[in-house]
């Protein structure tokens, strides 16, 4: 990969790692859904107009919208604010062991000797960090893995489904989530309007960050190298994004760095290798 591709594949990690500490700052300031309803507001209006799909592509998008917008993103940023940054980008990345498993029941996959070591190694890191003091409760964890696992049924939907530009899917899954994710923001949430009078830089900007950079930016360069280069030179940088929002966790956001964490972050990890590093021909479409 010529070393322009290289900087701009680490700049996309850069960005989706670093998406994990802006999530965690905008919610201090942002009740969770709310901020989500704002985001997915942001990214309709930049993206819609510009990307139309057809008719009868609706049905399919409104369906991942709800599988991808809601159960992946909604419960992503709710998560995120009860847990340390570093250990959610973890248990988020359980998504590839989650999508492996429903690939095998549902479209009859084969596993393969690498990917049945891949998913062993990937729960077993999930155990280990059990064992620690930086796993969050039973709660935000139960959802932090269903966030993930959103994110895995939205990865199966998308490869079974009608090929849409991936910006086009990104903007019209925003818009169909907004009604959504604002329905639970009214339902669950109280002081959206105190919040948003008086949320400082720091929360619109991470509200911002979120949209701009993450959704649009990064995702726009990241197709953008996967149509220049072989898939499997690509997809594995993303291996990098836990081990990065680890460390600016720690760095930036005063996360502890135990043993747990360490250890059990690096099964994750080295599972999801495991099962990247012998993935098929489509990449995962995922964006934080």
């Amino acid at each position: 990969m010529p070393l322009r591709d290289l900087l701009l594949g680490l700049f996309v990690i850069a960005i989706w790692a670093l998406n994990i500490i802006v999530i965690k700052v905008g919610v201090a300031e942002l009740p969770p859904l709310l901020m989500t309803t704002l985001r997915f507001m942001l990214v309709a209006v930049l993206l819609v107009p510009f990307y139309p799909v057809a008719r009868a592509q609706l049905p399919f998008l409104l369906l991942l919208s709800f599988t991808f917008g809601s159960l992946h993103f909604a419960l992503l940023f709710i998560g995120l604010g009860q847990a340390e940054a570093g250990t959610g980008a973890l248990l988020v990345q359980m998504g590839t062991p989650f999508a492996t498993l429903l690939a095998v029941v549902f479209l009859k996959e084969k596993l393969g000797a690498k990917r049945i070591a891949g998913l062993l190694l990937s729960f077993a890191g999930v155990i280990v960090l059990a064992g620690g003091p930086t796993l969050p409760s039973p709660l935000p964890l139960t959802i932090l893995l269903l966030s993930a696992l959103g994110w895995a049924v939205s990865q199966l939907l998308i490869k079974r489904g009608p090929p849409i530009a991936p910006l086009a899917l990104a903007g019209w899954v925003a818009l169909f989530a907004i009604p959504q994710v604002a329905l639970g923001s009214w339902l669950f949430e109280t002081g959206q309007w105190q919040a948003i009078q008086q949320a400082s830089w720091r929360g619109w900007g991470a509200m911002i960050y979120t949209a701009v950079m993450s959704s649009i930016v990064a995702y726009g360069i990241w197709y953008a190298l996967l149509r220049r280069h072989p898939v499997n030179r690509v997809v594995p940088m993303t291996l990098l994004v836990p081990v990065l929002a680890v460390g600016l966790g720690a760095l930036l956001m005063g996360d502890s760095l135990g043993i747990h964490k360490l250890l059990g972050g690096g099964l994750v990890v080295a599972g999801i290798a495991l099962i990247v590093l012998n993935v098929g021909k489509r990449p995962p479409a995922k964006p934080l």
